[in-house]
């Protein structure tokens, strides 16, 4: 991608992610509408993963290697943690304390 193409992305990202934000402040206290938009999000991730970028990769040892060098110097794989049962729990705990305080 050259220097103009990257411009774009960058700016249409931005783009892209202030709207996902203030959508997401729009439901804030809302757990089942968050979790909504989170599962929202884990699909468009999977979508472009799956058709897009796999089809997209590298098919020669140049270009592979390209690829590698940018994963190194700006960062690994995008990745949508899951959050942990454990973690619900947690903080299930902590508000169970507070409210029988």
């Amino acid at each position: 991608m050259d220097e103009k193409g990257s411009q774009k992305l960058t700016q249409e990202s931005e783009r892209i992610k202030a709207l996902i934000l203030a959508i997401a402040k729009e439901y804030e206290g809302d757990s089942l509408a968050l979790l909504a938009l989170l599962r929202v999000l884990e699909k468009l991730h999977w979508q472009i993963r799956e058709e897009l970028f796999h089809p997209a990769l590298p098919d020669t040892r140049r270009d592979l290697y390209q690829l590698l060098r940018d994963i190194e110097e700006n960062g690994g794989w995008p990745y949508i943690e899951r959050m942990k049962l454990r973690s619900l729990l947690i903080n299930l705990e902590f508000s169970e304390d507070n409210s029988s305080k």
